[in-house]
């Protein structure tokens, strides 16, 4: 009975580990040009999410949370299928 409830407990493990991996594989690295959006606040005023292409005019109006713009653009290129 140990050797059963050890062979599971070594098979779960590594369904976690393979889990993790997976996980972990999609992670972008966290370097300079690897932002998702960007932020111009002079001489003019534009937010722009990289990941989608949409920009907005209206830079306070992000700082101050209004993203709905950005969270729809996002959704709507999930929707859409790869052109890869």
């Amino acid at each position: 009975m140990r050797v059963l409830r050890a062979k599971l407990y070594e098979r779960e493990v590594e369904e976690r580990n393979a889990k993790a991996s997976e996980i972990a594989a999609e992670k972008k690295d966290i370097a300079w040009g690897s932002q998702i959006r960007s932020y111009v606040l002079h001489p003019y005023r534009m937010v722009k999410d990289h990941r989608t292409g949409h920009e907005v005019g209206n830079a306070d109006g992000v700082l101050d949370g209004d993203l709905d713009g950005f969270i729809e653009a996002w959704l709507l290129g999930k929707r859409a299928p790869d052109k890869t």
